[in-house]
């Protein structure tokens, strides 16, 4: 039996290209931006971990071919790229329903039951969000297996590399979350609040148009 290991001469490389990965914007830092100035750093915390606790399930869909069965079955792909961008148009419609509102930052320290609804919300909607996003299926079928060699176990190493993505992208998101949480004051003005939410409103719904609108890889 090939000896194997997690780390090889190919995991130098991997990192480089997953932290620039991480640190170029896109939905993902996106949604921890807007759901931090909706209710605090512990939401965009949340928001965080739970979109890339998807990464796992894409690295373990990858493994286990149902990636290639989904790029290579148009219907299946078209289903899952237009769920994705309605979800992604939904929560541009929140936003910009929170602009009307003129809902700024939450207090951080809101407690009982409203304030766990909020945060279980935010992870949800990034756990969502991560999982029906077509461009991390394709990304994840195209680029984990340059780094698993053929005598490593698929699964394993997926999600090893996922668990890599992981903590490099949280680092990332959740340093973003703390910066936003340090200007919670002035996002709290109302003016500042309705900017906010107005903009990522409609960048979302600009992400989720573009992403109907694309055609298949």
């Amino acid at each position: 039996m090939a000896e194997w290991s997690l780390i090889d001469g190919h995991f130098g490389a991997f990192v480089v290209a997953i932290t620039l990965l991480s640190l170029t914007p896109g939905v993902d830092t996106l949604l921890v931006i807007r759901n931090t100035a909706r209710g605090g750093v512990g939401d965009g915390v949340a928001t965080s971990l739970a979109i890339c606790c998807g990464l796992f399930i894409h690295a373990a869909v990858s493994a286990l071919g149902i990636s290639l069965i989904l790029l290579q079955s148009a219907t299946a792909f078209g289903a899952l790229k237009f769920a994705g961008a309605a979800y992604l148009v939904w929560l541009g419609v929140q936003s910009l329903g929170a602009m009307r509102r003129g809902q700024g930052l939450a207090a951080e320290g809101t407690a009982g039951a409203r304030g766990q609804a909020r945060r279980l919300q935010a992870a949800r909607e990034g756990l969502v969000s991560n999982v029906l996003n077509p461009k991390t299926v394709v990304f994840y079928m195209a680029f984990l297996p340059q780094f698993i060699a053929p005598e490593d176990p698929a699964l394993v190493k997926s999600l090893w590399l996922a668990g890599v993505h992981f903590a490099i992208a949280n680092a990332w998101q959740i340093a973003v979350a703390l910066m936003v949480g340090r200007a919670g004051r002035f996002l709290a003005s109302a003016r500042v609040a309705r900017a906010l939410n107005g903009l990522t409103g409609s960048v979302l719904i600009a992400f989720g148009i573009r992403l109907a609108l694309e055609q298949r890889p």
